[in-house]
C-alpha cells in the first residue's frame, strides 16, 4: 500500500497543486506556482527514503512551501467581507485550497520523522497526506471553480459545504468517529453537488470532445469514490462491515487522484486555455 499511497501523493505534490494554482486566476499566486517545484520535488523524494533525518529534512522543505502558500490566505480572508454575497462562497473554497496543503505537509513531516502526532499513528499520518491534497486542495479548488462558472444556489452550496466538510473531518480526527462521519456526510453532499453541476452545467456546454470526456469521467468517478468514503466513515462509526484502509487506498484514493483530481485539472485547464484563446481572437 505504501507504494500506491506514495505515488498518489507525488501526483498531488508535483501535478495537481501547481496546476490548480494556475487555475485560480489569482495573479499573486503566479510566483508561488513557479517556485513550487523547489518545495515539491524534495517532498516527493522524502516519500521514498527510510524514515529518519534525511527524509524529515526534505519533508520540511515541502512544509515550508505549503506554509508560504497558506500565508496567501489571511489577506484574502480579510477582504472576504467586502465581496458580494454571490462571490463569497467561491472565495471560501479558494481559501480552503490554499490552507489544506499545509495540513498535509505537517502530517508528512511527522510521519517521515517516525513520530506520532496528536496521538495519531504513522499509518494514519501517511494517509492524511493524500487526503488533504485531494479531499482538501483539489476538492475545494474544483468546488470553487464550479461555483464561479455556474453562479447558482447549488454552486454556492458546493463551494461552502466542501470546505465545511473538510473541516469537520479534520475535527473528527480528534473528537471521534461520529464527528468524522458527520464531516464525511457534509463533504459527500458537497462533492456530489460538484459532480452533478459538472455533468449538467459545465460539461453540457462544451463542444470539445476531450474536455467533455474529462469532465464526464471526473463527475462519474467522484460519485463513486465519495460513496465509498461515506460507507467507510459509517462503518467506522457504527461497526458495520466496511472496506479496509488498503482497499480504500486502492479504490477511493486512486479514483480521486486519477479520475477526479487529475481529470478535473486537465479539463479546467483546457477550458481556461480555450476561453483565453477566444478572448484574444475577439480582441
Amino acid at each position: 500500500m505504501s507504494v500506491l499511497v506514495n505515488s498518489i501523493v507525488m501526483l498531488g505534490m508535483l501535478v495537481v497543486v501547481p496546476a490548480g494554482l494556475r487555475l485560480t486566476g489569482v495573479a499573486g499566486l503566479d510566483r508561488m506556482r513557479r517556485l513550487w517545484p523547489l518545495f515539491a520535488v524534495p517532498g516527493a523524494v522524502s516519500l521514498w527514503l527510510p524514515r529518519g533525518t534525511a527524509a524529515t529534512a526534505l519533508a520540511v522543505c515541502y512544509a515550508l512551501g505549503a506554509v508560504l502558500l497558506a500565508l496567501h490566505a489571511p489577506p484574502r480572508l480579510l477582504r472576504l467581507r467586502d465581496l458580494p454575497t454571490s462571490r463569497a462562497p467561491a472565495e471560501v473554497a479558494l481559501l480552503t485550497a490554499l490552507v489544506t496543503p499545509s495540513i498535509a505537509a505537517t502530517a508528512l513531516v511527522a510521519e517521515r520523522s517516525g513520530h506520532p502526532l496528536f496521538g495519531f499513528g504513522l499509518g494514519i499520518l501517511a494517509l492524511t497526506v493524500p487526503h488533504f491534497h485531494f479531499a482538501g486542495f483539489a476538492a475545494a479548488l474544483v468546488a470553487g471553480l464550479v461555483c464561479r462558472i455556474t453562479d447558482s444556489r447549488a454552486g454556492r452550496f458546493a463551494a461552502l459545504s466542501v470546505p465545511l466538510g473538510t473541516l469537520l473531518v479534520l475535527i473528527g480526527y480528534f473528537i471521534g468517529d461520529w464527528a468524522e462521519l458527520a464531516g464525511a456526510a457534509v463533504l459527500t453532499a458537497g462533492m456530489w453537488t460538484v459532480a452533478l453541476l459538472t455533468w449538467r452545467s459545465v460539461r453540457a456546454g462544451q463542444r470539445d470532445r476531450v474536455t467533455r470526456a474529462l469532465l464526464a469521467v471526473s463527475s462519474a468517478v467522484l460519485a463513486v469514490t465519495m460513496a465509498l468514503a461515506l460507507s467507510w466513515a459509517l462503518g467506522e462509526a457504527t461497526g458495520l462491515p466496511h472496506p479496509t484502509l488498503t482497499w480504500m487506498a486502492a479504490t477511493h484514493g486512486l479514483g480521486n487522484a486519477l479520475g477526479f483530481a487529475l481529470c478535473s485539472v486537465l479539463a479546467w485547464q483546457r477550458l481556461r486555455d480555450r476561453t483565453g484563446h477566444e478572448e484574444s481572437r475577439t480582441a
